[in-house]
């Protein structure tokens, strides 16, 4: 997991292949402006969708983790906080294949960080995260895919 500053995703680059491509977007696109949906920026492989979501409390966040890709995740109009737990010690549940998803419910994170607005939080694999724990009813967000 890594939490900064939005602009410095740049000095991330090197991780993955298609970051660049993520930067180049965030330079290309204001997020706020953004209707809520899906966008593909390399088909299959690196897409963002953007949502409105339910702010949750931490007892109401489900930590989950995905296999093939990688989130990058920004909070665009609300702070939001983000339950993790390392993958290996979470419990072993079903893995929904076509979905990259497993969700593992009634777990509690082993800690929280908290993202500001003009911040972002990338997960890999290896990461359980909880999203969306927020103090607010709802709020926008921009959830970038990234093939692992």
């Amino acid at each position: 997991m890594i939490i900064d500053k939005l602009d410095n995703l740049e000095k991330y680059a090197a991780l993955n292949p298609l970051f660049p491509k993520v930067v180049e977007f965030l330079k290309a696109n204001d997020l706020n402006k953004m209707a809520d949906g899906k966008y593909e920026i390399e088909g299959q492989d690196l897409f963002v969708n953007i949502t409105t979501t339910k702010g949750k409390t931490p007892d109401e966040a489900v930590l989950e983790a995905h296999n093939r890709m990688i989130d990058i995740q920004i909070p665009l109009t609300a702070t939001e906080t983000y339950g993790y737990t390392h993958r290996s010690l979470l419990p072993q549940t079903e893995f929904d294949e076509e979905k990259d998803i497993t969700m593992i419910p009634n777990v509690a994170a082993d800690s929280y960080v908290t993202c500001q607005t003009g911040m972002m939080v990338i997960f890999f694999p290896q990461d359980g995260h909880a999203p969306c724990i927020a103090g607010v009813p709802e709020f926008k967000k921009a959830i970038f895919k990234v093939k692992a």
